[in-house]
């Protein structure tokens, strides 16, 4: 069962790489935020089967409960009760699953309910940094910091933080399905006219374009370099589209759908990561490092910390608007080969699969745990010591 803040159809990221591969083995419940509705009656679930093995749930609410985030989360709770009890629509598939959250809001709502053999907190994110978190979620991560039995963190910065309230935590960064991305090394993948028609040379970005993204600086890349064009591929979230820098040669594409992002990539001449350096970014891990890499493109980004951790020097880090300017120049006139190839090579250890095959098992660990926390003379609860359980982070 996973509660999630992001739907199932937005970007394919962490939670579809990581659940579509669990689904492969066992059934996952895809729980999503609710939507509220001026001319719903009550309370329903809208169940649907996006991809072989996960149930897509979408709570729909009469527009009242959006006065009463608590109220609206226990609605769905009653729903949630239904669907998977003796005579609802999945009854028999999730008794005694493992409640998996990547958000902690609906924590205190859900935990203890359901009669679940194990609490994951899969933190890809510090939501409480983005903009227009709920001013609770401090709080309910803490509640289910406090009772989760393992936690996994999509950064090491971000893994650090965590385990500073949680004996079981474990980094695990991006995976890539090398694959792929890999199509777009191949000859007969074929560029999307759109922008096949623009003007090469081409420094492309795909991802989410929200407060993350430094507008200041894409506006000084496109003055600087103006016979490059400025690619940007992906939805525009949280921020208002009229403050997108716009200019000549900077061209924005919309979100696409994830079986096209090779061929994006493949008329991209130097891929971008050009990250506002903020609250927001403090503790990101993107996705999108190995999958330009598996896509064999050179790759300039700002000083992330977890990309200077994590991916230099195959990533050239540039600080200032120039550096960086000079670093897209540099990466259009002098490829460098031996940062390809390691690259490429980097992605193909990187798999979504193996980080899954360790999660389960992990995860497994952790349940048993937990079963033998219940037996008779044993401390009862989801929390233990520190002395019980060390420290296991990651390496």
């Amino acid at each position: 069962m996973v509660h999630s803040h992001l739907r199932w159809d937005f970007v394919w990221q962490r939670p579809q790489q990581l659940l579509s591969r669990f689904a492969r083995t066992r059934d996952v419940l895809f729980i999503e935020e609710p939507i509220f509705l001026d001319d719903a009656v009550r309370p329903s679930l809208e169940v649907t089967e996006p991809h072989a093995g996960v149930h897509r749930v979408i709570p729909r609410l009469p527009a009242a409960f959006s006065d009463s985030e608590a109220a609206a989360t226990v609605a769905i709770r009653a729903q949630l009760l239904e669907l998977i009890g003796p005579t609802g629509a999945l009854a028999h598939r999730f008794h005694a699953p493992v409640q998996w959250f990547y958000t902690p809001m609906p924590a205190p709502a859900m935990l203890g309910v359901f009669d679940e053999v194990a609490v994951v907190y899969d933190c890809m994110d510090e939501l409480a940094q983005f903009r227009f978190a709920p001013t609770e979620l401090v709080q309910r991560e803490r509640y289910l910091l406090a009772r989760a039995d393992v936690v996994f963190a999509g950064g090491r910065a971000l893994a650090e933080s965590k385990a500073r309230f949680h004996d079981n935590v474990h980094f695990f960064g991006c995976g890539v399905d090398a694959a792929h991305f890999a199509a777009a090394r191949e000859s007969e993948t074929e560029v999307p006219a759109a922008l096949a028609a623009l003007p090469r040379p081409v420094a492309g970005y795909i991802g989410v374009i929200d407060e993350r993204l430094d507008y200041a600086l894409l506006a000084t890349l496109a003055e600087q370099l103006p016979d490059v064009t400025f690619a940007m591929v992906g939805p525009v979230v949280k921020v208002d589209p009229r403050e997108l820098p716009r200019r000549d040669n900077i061209h924005y594409f919309g979100q696409q759908a994830y079986d096209v992002l090779p061929a994006f990539m493949k008329g991209f001449d130097v891929c971008l990561m050009p990250f506002a350096l903020n609250r927001a970014t403090e503790y990101i891990n993107p996705t999108k490092t190995l999958e330009y890499m598996a896509a064999g493109k050179p790759i300039v980004s700002t000083p992330i910390p977890d990309v200077l951790r994590n991916f230099v020097p195959i990533v050239e880090v540039a600080d200032t608007a120039n550096a960086y300017a000079t670093a897209v120049r540099r990466a259009l006139t002098e490829p460098d080969l031996a940062r390809r190839e390691a690259g490429i090579a980097r992605a193909q250890q990187s798999s979504w699969e193996q980080i899954t095959v360790d999660m389960s098992r992990l995860m497994e660990g952790a349940a048993v745990t937990r079963q033998r926390r219940r037996q008779p003379g044993l401390t009862s609860g989801a929390t233990t010591t520190r002395s019980e359980r060390g420290v296991r982070r990651a390496p």
